[in-house]
């Protein structure tokens, strides 16, 4: 391919790596990864409430992976906190779990950060190392993207089959029971879905830029040298 063509695409790969980066870091700050709402379960079954007077028992719920807001409604008015996951909320979550997102997501940003320095040295420098040359873009952009997969997979864990907006919404909690009524993933959560595509749109890329896949190559030296033996 012409070195004008792969610089461009080189360049495009570097572009949407950036942004990898900074999407991911700012998703990661963001108190923006669920919306739901909680159900004061105790009031409900005082008053035997059903239909539109549970609207009266419904509270709301949004938090990332450092702090959130919670509002709980159990018939008397609603009542508005704002808690943080650190070291408030840590005994009443799987901490390693929540812990574990947070570092991918680090993982992420920071070889989606040095995937960009690579592309944009590959498409104008001089590589002459295998981590530093295109064989290198394809190990990065793939730790990428499965990080970010990671920390979809582990969160929506976290969310489903650790109950965390239950544990979030009964903590501290002596006299109500409350209990999930509704969820649905925010705008940060989607975010890391948009960086694992586009990580996948860099590697198609790369390979559009003549670079083949790891031990396609060498795969393909084997077969032609197995076929020779068989002549002989």
């Amino acid at each position: 391919m012409p070195s004008r063509q792969k610089q461009l695409l080189f360049s495009v790969s570097g572009l949407l790596s950036l942004f990898c980066a900074l999407a991911a870091a700012v998703a990661t700050g963001l108190p923006l990864w669920l919306d739901g709402t909680v159900l004061c379960r105790t009031g409900a079954e005082l008053v035997n409430a059903s239909g539109a007077e549970l609207e009266k028992f419904l509270g709301g719920l949004s938090y990332g992976l450092f702090t959130g807001h919670r509002v709980k409604q159990c018939g008397l008015g609603g009542r508005a906190s704002r808690f943080s996951f650190f070291p408030e909320l840590l005994s009443a979550i799987p901490a390693g779990l929540h812990v574990t997102v947070i570092f991918f997501c680090g993982v992420v940003v920071l070889f989606s950060s040095v995937a960009t320095g690579f592309f944009f040295f590959n498409a104008f420098g001089r590589p002459y190392e295998t981590l530093q040359g295109p064989m290198g873009l394809y190990l990065w952009t793939f730790i990428c993207g499965l990080c970010s997969c990671l920390v979809m997979i582990l969160f929506a864990s976290e969310v489903k089959l650790h109950h965390l907006s239950q544990r979030i919404a009964n903590f501290n909690e002596v006299t109500f029971d409350f209990q999930t009524h509704s969820e649905r993933y925010d705008r940060s959560f989607w975010l890391f879905l948009l960086v694992f595509l586009l990580h996948g749109i860099n590697i198609l890329l790369i390979r559009l830029a003549g670079v083949q896949f790891p031990f396609q190559g060498k795969k393909e030296v084997d077969l032609s040298a197995g076929g020779a033996d068989l002549m002989y």
